[in-house]
């Protein structure tokens, strides 16, 4: 891993996380070529960081999350976040990151085991901690259910307008029904638009909340971890 070249991007996320928030990088900036983790380390030292926190930071670049969306109507009404750990947590760990998760998300939740299987779940929140061959995978996923039910609710109530709208042509009495079909395809447009009105910010606030979380694990498992599996 110490012949590996860090760009611009790589290496001020490095010194953010080696130094646990925004940091930008003291008096020097990666090159074309980029930057070992050497001589980040040596940069590091002047900025009064430890080369540890350097090296844990470079190592848990290698640690990304699975991003994953669930969208209806192009909203987005569901968040989720996979990482996979490299290594198995401890039930002292598990029992920190069911804290994490409680102050990140202000919701107490509820704690289940399953042999080795462990989750924290709080409504449509849910945060699994399962077993793989190189040690934990953390799922964690959300959904907006009520924005789910006004969209739901809207789409039925247009299309129960273009429906009456449709009989009333075939039947010569479009005329007598417009104004019930308009106003059934307005309230659906209402919901729709109820629904769907907050879903964007919502979904980048849980995206940022999951986001703080599996930053943390990864910066965790690159101080446990000398080096991470090949390819990873």
């Amino acid at each position: 891993m110490t012949d590996r070249r860090y760009d611009d991007d790589e290496v001020a996320e490095i010194f953010r996380k080696a130094a646990e928030g925004p940091q930008s990088l003291p008096h020097q900036v990666a090159g074309d070529a980029g930057m070992t983790l050497a001589e980040l380390q040596d940069i590091g030292r002047e900025a009064g960081l430890s080369p540890e926190a350097v090296a844990s930071a470079a190592r848990s670049l290698e640690i990304r999350p699975q991003v994953g969306v669930r969208r209806y109507l192009a909203m987005p009404i569901g968040v989720a976040r996979t990482i996979e750990l490299h290594r198995q947590l401890t039930e002292a760990e598990w029992e920190r990151l069911v804290v994490q998760l409680r102050e990140t998300f202000n919701a107490r939740g509820v704690v289940s085991s399953n042999g080795s299987f462990r989750q924290w779940t709080n409504g449509n929140l849910q945060a699994l901690l399962e077993p793989t061959a190189n040690g934990h995978r953390l799922r964690m996923s959300t959904v907006r259910g009520g924005s789910i039910f006004s969209l739901n609710i809207g789409v039925g109530m247009i299309g129960t307008g273009a429906l009456m709208a449709i009989v009333s042509a075939v039947g010569g009495h479009l005329g007598h029904t417009w104004t019930g079909a308009a106003t059934m395809s307005f309230l659906g447009l209402g919901s729709i638009a109820v629904g769907g009105l907050r879903l964007p910010g919502w979904a980048r606030l849980r995206a940022q909340q999951m986001e703080s979380i599996t930053s943390r694990l990864a910066l965790e498992t690159g101080a446990e971890s000398p080096e991470l599996p090949p390819g990873k």
